[in-house]
Formats: C-alpha cells, sequence, structure tokens
C-alpha cells in the first residue's frame, strides 16, 4: 500500500513450484473430479511445447492443487481467470476448496496398500506481513506449512527447500531440484507442492518374464528395452473414434494397484500408428467413457519397464490456457496482502514415474520364458510401441498422473547377465 509521496515499489515475482514422484508399480461422498477437461487440455499444451518424440509426465491433480492455492490469494481478473481455465467456474464460488481438499483426501488409503503423500509449503519471506485469512484458510483446506526465509540468501533458501521436498518424497528426487539462481533479492513467496505416490500392481508381474525386446519409436528407430510380461484378469476394451483420425481400433488397459482404488490406464494405438494420430482426440468424456466401458477379461500384457522424469516451466502453457493476469504486474493477489505488488514469476513442476514389475527395484533375473509372438489366444496388448497413460483415482476420477511413453528405458543386452 502507498501513502501519499511515497514511491511505488515495483511489484514483486512470486516462485509456484510442484514436485511428483511416482514410484509405483514396479510390473461419506466423495466428489468426482471437476478438473478433467483442464487436464487434458493441459497435457495436450505440453505435448504441443515438447515436440513429437519426447516422453511427458504431469500430475493434473497437483496443478489444480496449486492453482487452488494461488486462487485462495486472489481477486478480480487474477480470480476469474483460474476458476474459468480450471474448470472451477461451474461451482459454487469457494466451493472449489472443499472439491480439492475431499480429491487430495481421497488419494489417501488407511490400509496401506499404496502410498500417496500430498504435501504443500509456503515460504514467505521475513518482514512480510501476510493476510491471516489467507493463511489460515491454507491451512484449512491446503494443510500448507508455513515458514519464513530471507531470499536474499538464495543458496540457503534452495537447499532448506531441497530438504523439505526430499523429506516428503522419500529422497526419490535429486538435491538440485532447486538453485539459488531461481530466487532473488524480489522474490516475496515461493509456494512448493510435493506428491509422491508409490504403489504394487494387484497383479504383478514375475521378474523372471522379463526379457528384453525391441521397441519401435514413431520415427521408425527401434531400441532395446526390458519387456514385462504376464497373463491375466483385466479390464480392457477395444475402441474406435469412428472416422480413422485415431488409425481406426485402439486398445484400453486398466491395470489396477493393490486396493483396487488407483490404477493405471494404458491405451495403444495399433503397431502402424503413431501415437501423434491418437492423441488429437483425448478428451476428459472419452477417458470417462474408457473407464466405464473396459470389461474384466483374461489378457496377454506385454509392458516396458519405464521410467519418465521431466521438469517443465508451466507458465506459458498456463498462460495459453487462459491464466494469464497472475503471471503479469496486473496481478491482484490482494487477498495474500494488503498490496497488489505480487505476481507469479515462474511455475515449475518436476514429475518423476517409474514403471517395474512389482514396486520395488530390482534386478532382473534369468528365465526361460522368452517372448514371442505365438498363439493369441486372449486379446494381447503388446505396448512395444509410444502409449499414452494415467494413473487415477477410480472412486473419484482425479488424475494423479497422466503422460506418455515414447522411448522407454533403454538398455545395452550386452549389460545383461542372462541373454
Amino acid at each position: 500500500m502507498c501513502i501519499p509521496g511515497c514511491v511505488s515499489a515495483p511489484p514483486f515475482p512470486l516462485l509456484l513450484l510442484l514436485l511428483l514422484l511416482g514410484y509405483g508399480c514396479h510390473a461419506a461422498d466423495i466428489p468426482e473430479d471437476a478438473t478433467a477437461e483442464f487436464s487434458v487440455r493441459l497435457y495436450h499444451r505440453l505435448q504441443a511445447a515438447g515436440g513429437s518424440d519426447s516422453n511427458i509426465i504431469f500430475s493434473p491433480l497437483s496443478v489444480a492443487v496449486a492453482l487452488g492455492m494461488m486462487e485462495l490469494g486472489a481477486r478480480g481478473a487474477s480470480l476469474e481467470e483460474i476458476r474459468q481455465a480450471v474448470g472451477f467456474s461451474q461451482l459454487p464460488a469457494d466451493e472449489e476448496f472443499s472439491l480439492l481438499h475431499n480429491l487430495t483426501s481421497a488419494m489417501s488409503d488407511d490400509d496401506g496398500h499404496y502410498i500417496v503423500r500430498l504435501a504443500n509449503s509456503l515460504y514467505l519471506q521475513e518482514g512480510m506481513a501476510f493476510n491471516p485469512e489467507f493463511l489460515h484458510l491454507m491451512r484449512k483446506y491446503f494443510r500448507a506449512e508455513v515458514d519464513t526465509v530471507d531470499f536474499s540468501e538464495s543458496a540457503a533458501v534452495a537447499d532448506q527447500i531441497n530438504s523439505w521436498v526430499e523429506n516428503h518424497t522419500e529422497s526419490k528426487t535429486e538435491r538440485d531440484l532447486l538453485s539459488a539462481e531461481d530466487f532473488s533479492s524480489m522474490t516475496r513467496l515461493t509456494l512448493v507442492n510435493a506428491v509422491y505416490f508409490r504403489g504394487s500392481w494387484k497383479n504383478q508381474f514375475r521378474p523372471e518374464n522379463t526379457r528384453t525386446f525391441s521397441f519401435s519409436r514413431d520415427d521408425g528407430s527401434e531400441v532395446q528395452t526390458l519387456m514385462m510380461y504376464q497373463q491375466g484378469d483385466f479390464s480392457y476394451g477395444e475402441f474406435s473414434d469412428g472416422t480413422q483420425e485415431a488409425g481406426g481400433v485402439y486398445q484400453v488397459l486398466e491395470m489396477p494397484y493393490e486396493g483396487e482404488d488407483m490404477s493405471m490406464m494404458i491405451v495403444l494405438p495399433r503397431q502402424e500408428v503413431p501415437l501423434a494420430s491418437l492423441e488429437p482426440i483425448i478428451k476428459a468424456a472419452l477417458l470417462e467413457e474408457w473407464a466405464n466401458n473396459v470389461k474384466r477379461q483374461k489378457v496377454e500384457v506385454y509392458l516396458p519397464r519405464f521410467k519418465v522424469e521431466q521438469r517443465m516451466d508451466l507458465k506459458e502453457p498456463l498462460q495459453e490456457l487462459g491464466i494469464r493476469n497472475i503471471f503479469t504486474k496486473e496481478a491482484d493477489l490482494s487477498a495474500m496482502t494488503d498490496g497488489k505488488d505480487l505476481f507469479i514469476g515462474k511455475a515449475v513442476q518436476k514429475a518423476y514415474l517409474e514403471v517395474t514389475e512389482e514396486g520395488a527395484e530390482g534386478a532382473v533375473g534369468s528365465g526361460m520364458i522368452a517372448l514371442t509372438r505365438t498363439l493369441v489366444l486372449y486379446p494381447q496388448v503388446m505396448a512395444d510401441h509410444p502409449f499414452f497413460f494415467v494413473i487415477r483415482n477410480r472412486r473419484t476420477g482425479s488424475i494423479l498422473f497422466m503422460g506418455r511413453v515414447m522411448t522407454p528405458e533403454v538398455i545395452n543386452p550386452s549389460d545383461q547377465d542372462f541373454f
């Protein structure tokens, strides 16, 4: 706030950071997620920005939670742009905060079948006066921790936040998540969102069945990867867009984790059809159609072990989706403070997902079962070419992770002692 005769302070940038870790699948009324369309639209923006041959991994739920936290501090155009883009405008005012609270709470598994940890933290510049009601609501809806730091000590702040992230993700990320260069003397607030997921397949892959296999990339090249195999009862379906735009018929396989609340859905085009031909038809309604129409049956599954990790700047994709005001000096985040001198300088998300046989990393043992195409008695899902995937809560439809695998973990066959 400026009194007569004073010089207005320049707007201060905020750093919005999200970190996601998925370390799973080695091999009362809960509302449905209102952000599904936003999730898919953001995927398409990341797809366009990342190029045609790159892996993608991000957490739509985490982005929605982070934007919900920003919405608590926003007013005017800043507030309305977030509500409109994320899909909250269809809800009564302020109901989105209870929705996000319930959706994140529904991710927890009290029986210990899987682990989902969502943690939020606010780092405030020492001496800054933030609205007590804003801080109260952050704790109420998002269980956010609040700490004060001196951002001019940028290296120390980066180390402190990196340590916090490690503690909430079981050290499954690198120490250099943030560096001193991410902060400046102008930084006044950093919001950190960390998500950690670890789950075991309900039907685990046997490590002795994992063999080296060729994976055909969409550019026509091939790489050697470790292909897992099992035959089991899964939810499966074959779909077509009816126009041949997606290459005709494609397969959808849903594989549950222990407890069955969480599952991975894999969407696979035909061998000769690039994933890029299928991606344009992906919409929120189609995700729901897949989930409602797959049928449980015996299926042969060939799925590569894969690890995808990505750090991305969400600023431009979010701006393209209509969230522009909070990234400019016109931002109105005055529900956080009494003034209007804050804006979002950076929005970064880092996501990691590892998929192996059973949920714990281990060496692949020798075995006598070779992966060969034989007489097919059951539907066969051969994921030896690029595919799309989501990890979702089956009760609420909330999408914890969404992405694609264009190139799985590449191996050198000479390094494997059983081939």
